[in-house]
């Protein structure tokens, strides 16, 4: 994460992955992953348990190092999240990765409050303002343990927002959550794609919600990517594994009105 600029723009960054190995004692888990994703653009990462969406995810946010292939956003190699970059990405976490000892408000602006990036009147106004986004105004003061899980989930997003990203990675953002729950992060990610163009990365196995929201859907299967393409390009593909990981009888209700 960068020190946010005086006058920061939130319009999204494109991502390039290619030609992307990574090897463990237990063998080759990333068997060269291509893709791109527009400025802007809500690309979900799908696929079944260890086909190597996570391993991916660690690689997208720099945590770790690929053995082949690189990884760009905005046209600049990823590094480790330490290091200098011109661009601003977030990370919202499966689990919430909320500070069960501190407030919501204190959560949103702890990064501000440590790095002292602003005076404490302003961080008050931001945090506020984040929150606000997300449908949670007037939640400061609430403990996480006072929140439901849809809605401590909203406030990581708020917090995600705080640096003014121009990408997020969302790693299964309605894990655990009810289906009520998970429209109302569903609406808030389109919500944010349309106020700030922000770019939004997510993987999920959440396949409504996955085609719910998605302007293009990657499937990755045993380490490589299956298929790229729209909602409707991805469930009208013939591939009989990925027909086999849809179970092509579930409902779905998009959000977006994809081709």
């Amino acid at each position: 994460m960068n020190d946010l600029p005086a006058n920061s723009s939130q319009r999204g960054v494109g991502l390039t992955v290619r030609g992307l190995r990574k090897t463990f004692p237990g063998g080759e888990v990333l068997r060269g992953i291509d893709f791109d994703v527009a400025p802007g653009e809500v690309f979900v990462i799908m696929g079944p348990s260890g086909s190597g969406k996570s391993v991916l995810l660690r690689h997208l946010i720099g945590l770790m190092k690929p053995d082949a292939g690189e990884i760009r956003v905005g046209g600049q190699p990823v590094g480790p999240p330490e290091s200098a970059s011109a661009y601003r990405l977030a990370m919202v976490f499966q689990s919430g990765a909320l500070l069960n000892s501190l407030t919501v408000g204190e959560n949103l602006g702890l990064y501000l409050r440590e790095h002292r990036l602003k005076t404490p009147a302003e961080i008050v106004r931001i945090v506020a303002e984040k929150l606000a986004v997300v449908g949670l105004k007037g939640q400061e003061d609430k403990l996480p343990s006072e929140l439901s899980g849809g809605m401590r989930k909203r406030v990581s997003i708020a917090r995600a927002l705080i640096i003014e990203p121009q990408l997020i990675l969302y790693d299964e953002p309605t894990s655990e959550l009810d289906p009520q729950s998970a429209a109302l992060i569903a609406e808030e990610i389109v919500n944010l794609q349309q106020r700030i163009g922000v770019t939004s990365v997510i993987v999920s196995h959440d396949r409504e919600f996955v085609f719910g929201i998605a302007d293009r859907i990657a499937v990755i299967h045993e380490g490589r990517i299956l298929a790229v393409g729209t909602p409707a390009e991805i469930r009208a593909n013939p591939n009989p594994v990925l027909q086999a990981f849809l179970n092509v009888d579930f409902k779905f209700h998009p959000l977006k009105s994809n081709p």
